[in-house]
């Protein structure tokens, strides 16, 4: 068995190793680092920058058709700074009930989807709790699963918004809808393009991603848009506004679509023209039937010839 060495020479070795070692970094705490003596340094607090926590709640009615599931989900992996929840029950109060929840979940903005009669889809976006608020019915809906498009980019990156140029003649059309800067589930680049574009007194919605062809190592240069090109990922649909409330999920009316016509009333249209079909047949029967006898035939004498 070897020697023990001598505690005079155990402690040599430590001094000798703690020498050797880095400096140990001084504890952290929210005033600063500490020195060994226990003070807070001052001077080492590093000044606190913007920090943008803004945040969507995106929430959906019970009853909603897969469809819109779908879509719905769609939106939820294009917005990193989104928070989905539960579904909700669609009545008279979901105003009050949609903005207690929205605090709960310390969020700013709404994305409630509603669906009526399991048709129609209604897409409210309010900044919660003192609004405005704006409410669309969804049309030509169709999802990332329906298009199969060869577009991907990456998660939670952040998009460039582009809208035409008719957003600047009315005040109504002037939205928003981004991801903020320096998010901490946002990437710090662009690598798809959200675009806005007014057609028919409807808002349509499209999304592509950028793509730029290079070979190896070799880059493109900063601003060479000709070698960049568009592909579409999905998801589309097109947005018809209805009302501009005051408030969140209600309040006073600051905007409404003259051009709008519902559903139902769409609906009950058609169920008119039908029943107009059928009311043109039977019209045109009882007429038949009054010129057979207003206009008798004439009795053939040859009729009982070959009768016996």
């Amino acid at each position: 068995m070897g020697k023990k060495r001598k505690h005079s020479e155990t402690e040599s070795a430590v001094i000798a190793n703690k020498e050797e070692i880095a400096e140990e970094r001084p504890k952290r705490t929210l005033l600063g680092f500490k020195d060994s003596n226990g003070d807070a340094k001052e001077h080492d607090i590093a000044p606190a920058g913007f920090r943008n926590k803004e945040k969507v709640l995106v929430t959906c009615t019970r009853r909603i058709s897969f469809r819109y599931r779908h879509l719905m989900l769609n939106l939820v992996d294009l917005l990193p700074h989104c928070k989905k929840d539960n579904k909700v029950e669609s009545k008279n109060s979901k105003g009050t009930a949609l903005n207690e929840l929205v605090e709960l979940k310390s969020c700013s903005s709404c994305l409630f989807f509603e669906c009526r009669k399991g048709k129609d889809l209604y897409l409210w976006m309010a900044k919660c709790p003192n609004g405005p608020s704006v409410k669309f019915l969804v049309n030509a809906v169709h999802t990332k699963e329906e298009l199969k498009l060869t577009g991907n980019h990456l998660k939670g990156s952040r998009p460039i918004l582009t809208f035409s140029s008719n957003f600047d003649q009315n005040p109504h059309w002037k939205l928003i809808f981004g991801i903020p800067k320096d998010h901490r589930k946002s990437k710090p680049y662009h690598d798809h393009v959200f675009v806005f574009s007014i057609a028919d007194g409807h808002i349509w919605f499209r999304n592509y991603q950028i793509s730029c062809t290079h070979f190896g190592t070799q880059k493109v240069d900063r601003g060479d848009l000709e070698k960049m090109t568009l592909v579409e990922v999905g998801p589309r649909f097109c947005l018809n506004p209805i009302k501009i409330f005051g408030g969140s999920f209600g309040g006073p009316t600051l905007f409404e679509n003259p051009f709008y016509v519902s559903p139902n009333q769409i609906r009950s249209l058609a169920k008119r023209q039908k029943a107009g079909k059928y009311a043109k047949k039977v019209k045109a029967k009882t007429r038949r039937k009054m010129h057979e006898l207003e206009n008798p035939l004439e009795v053939d004498e040859f009729a009982d010839m070959w009768k016996e």
